[in-house]
């Protein structure tokens, strides 16, 4: 066994893989021996490119610019500063390898010129964004993109230089800054640091997980197409407002994760680099494998080191020059499978091994994992992985991929199916506690009943399917309405029980805790490019006339009473009763015990449970008058266990309580 990799070692299901297992893992120690010229550097050291091609200010004044292009036979620099022309001036000269440079007089370029580059190749030419530029912007006229010199005379210093993010638990808030305004228009880094940043601290979350921070052209696709991997999008402000947003979030303990989109890119070819020195796979696979079956865009080549070297070099990027604390990378799925998960079932271990799985994009992924832990040890790294894949989220040199988290996208899901195809009296405690807690021992997850996938044009948020309709007409706290009451009732057992069950982080989307009403429906052609929906309706959470009000405060409550037990989501978790019959559930976490009646009518008086022995208060009822529910229960009563001479020798005692239907309660002991 000692030979055996630790993966293999914790789940011994994977022995008749062991050989699938150890071939992925040398590969990955092979390439990153290659790429680091056999330990003679490091990965970082690798990872640099950012620093050598693009656009650079050198210390003696003087401009460089350097591309890689291996299929060009002329480039030349164009912009506003030559009049949109291609000259001799401006024109790149080819040095090894495919990489072309210019070295130009400080004089020639100044902050804020747009530029270009002007690509020739064999049989064609076309203006192209570079694939290395750190800044792009949108002329509002004519929507066209270009890159702009960015070097202000100022800019921004951080104040905190060695943030350490709070990780037990990780309670984060994924947010999107575009749509973080009560105003139907695109908001900003700015706006979303004096006016939302605070809303996220006081409701206790310390991680925010910021989507479509890559500029992309479609501000509808919710920043998945991305065209320029370096440039921070501008329709949000500048550079330096987004560094100020970060370093203001960390000065409040918060730590701030990059949805990161490494699973594929945009296939415009102006904006982005679909055919950007006029051959087709650049960066990306050749022939059928080049674009995405369902997403109607290009799949990278993890197998050329350029792009290695290309991704690998955006991950340091954001890690150094705006101090993301980590990635949340988006379609781990689609990148690890050559049929990208598409009508695959993931229904035994066979799956995961049966020649379907990308070894270039595993590799890649470890490395990625690598790199990013080791450019920062305190990094967070999350995997959006459906398939289940053993190993995502374990340590490389265990036999993993090395991420710290992998999202646990079981529970939404379940969570979905039950509100959609099953009776209030057929949800199971049972079942409830088997797609919480059901989770790999030797992973950490991030546990969420919704996230934005789940708000999206085309579905519904928990609360719309609860409640429907009824939301646009009985939300004030004084409107008496069965459906409701209930969904509300609801929304507070369907999150307490997820984030309770945790082990190792909670998730919410932007809103969705307090209720947020409808769907998210970005400017297009088909609702008029309307931004009625592609906005957070704050004054609703704000007025204590509604019930909304009373959702925001309960997630609050929720988040404080989490954070009241040191290392919540290490602490052991314990069932101590369930009842598909009574739909009771209990369990213990730490001191503080956990009881949930999910039946929609019954309510029980002197409900026992054997837990130790001792006094017990109400710490937190989702049926508090404060939280929308209806008081039923006394809290500041006292509860004391009652002796059993049969349990003596297991030193429990019953705890007996009443049970509301539709509510929990957590108490702690006294």
């Amino acid at each position: 066994m000692k030979n055996k990799l630790g993966l293999i070692q914790g789940d011994p299901w994977l022995e008749p893989f062991e050989e699938a297992i150890k071939g992925r893992y040398t590969y990955f120690i092979n390439k990153e021996k290659e790429l680091t010229n056999n330990g003679a550097r490091n990965l970082s050291d690798f990872a640099s490119g950012h620093l050598y091609f693009g656009l650079h200010k050198q210390s003696d004044g003087r401009w460089i610019f350097r591309e890689w292009a291996p299929n060009a036979t002329a480039i030349y620099l164009i912009g506003d500063f030559n009049n949109w022309t291609k000259n001799e001036t401006f024109r790149l000269r080819p040095l090894s390898n495919g990489v072309w440079e210019i070295s130009l007089d400080g004089n020639l370029l100044h902050h804020g010129n747009l530029y270009k580059l002007r690509m020739e190749w064999n049989g064609g030419s076309d203006e192209r964004i570079p694939a290395w530029c750190r800044r792009v912007v949108q002329d509002a006229t004519t929507n066209i993109f270009s890159a702009q010199v960015w070097n202000p005379q100022h800019p921004y210093k951080f104040k905190n230089e060695s943030f350490v993010p709070l990780t037990k638990p990780l309670l984060i808030y994924e947010c999107h800054i575009g749509m973080s305004s009560n105003e139907e228009k695109v908001s900003s880094y700015a706006e979303f640091r004096t006016q939302i940043l605070p809303r996220i601290i006081n409701a206790g979350y310390n991680a925010i997980q910021i989507m479509a921070i890559q500029e992309h052209p479609y501000y509808g696709s919710f920043g998945y197409h991305v065209s320029s991997f370096f440039a921070p999008s501008s329709r949000f402000g500048n550079p330096e407002e987004l560094k100020e947003l970060i370093d203001e979030a960390h000065s409040n303990g918060i730590a701030v994760i990059m949805d990161i989109v490494h699973s594929h890119a945009v296939k415009n070819e102006v904006e982005g680099l679909g055919r950007f020195d006029g051959s087709y796979h650049l960066y990306f696979h050749d022939g059928e494998r080049r674009e995405h079956p369902a997403w109607d865009s290009l799949c990278f080549d993890y197998g050329k080191n350029e792009t290695l070297h290309f991704l690998l070099s955006n991950c340091k990027y954001w890690l150094d020059e705006y101090r993301f604390d980590g990635f949340r990378f988006d379609g781990v799925t689609s990148m690890i499978y050559y049929s990208h998960g598409l009508g695959e079932a993931f229904t035994s271990y066979d799956n995961y091994y049966n020649g379907n799985q990308d070894g270039d994009a595993i590799m890649y992924l470890t490395l990625a994992n690598k790199l990013i832990h080791e450019v920062n040890p305190n990094a967070i790294t999350i995997a959006e992985e459906v398939s289940g894949m053993p190993g995502i989220a374990v340590k490389p040199e265990k036999g993993g991929y090395g991420f710290d988290y992998r999202m646990a996208m079981n529970i939404p899901d379940f969570w979905i199916k039950t509100i959609k195809e099953k009776k209030d009296e057929d949800w199971l405690p049972s079942a409830i506690w088997w797609e919480t807690t059901n989770r790999r021992a030797d992973e950490k997850t991030i546990s969420y009943a919704e996230s934005h996938d789940q708000a999206l044009v085309g579905d519904k948020t928990i609360i719309f399917r609860l409640v429907d309709a009824d939301m646009y007409w009985f939300m004030r706290k004084d409107d008496h309405n069965i459906n409701i009451d209930r969904g509300i009732a609801l929304h507070k057992m369907i999150r307490l029980i997820t984030a309770s069950t945790i082990n190792g982080g909670y998730l919410n989307f932007m809103g969705n805790e307090f209720g947020h009403p409808e769907w998210i429906d970005f400017p297009r052609d088909g609702n008029g490019w309307s931004y009625k929906y592609a906005r957070r309706q704050w004054p609703l959470v704000d007025d204590p006339n509604l019930k909304y009000n009373s959702l925001g405060n309960f997630d609050a409550a929720m988040l404080a009473l989490i954070k009241s037990q040191t290392g919540f989501s290490t602490l052991p978790i314990n069932k101590i009763w369930d009842s598909d019959g009574d739909q009771v559930l209990a369990f213990m976490r730490g001191s503080l015990v956990f009881v949930f009646n999910f039946s929609p009518v019954k309510s029980f008086n002197g409900y026992g449970f054997l837990v130790p022995p001792g006094a017990y208060r109400a710490e937190l009822n989702t049926d508090d008058v404060a939280f929308g529910g209806y008081g039923l229960a006394d809290d500041k009563v006292i509860h004391h266990t009652q002796h059993d001479p049969l349990y003596a020798g297991e030193k429990k005692e019953w705890l007996k309580l009443y049970l509301p239907a539709r509510a929990a309660v957590v108490l702690g002991k006294q």
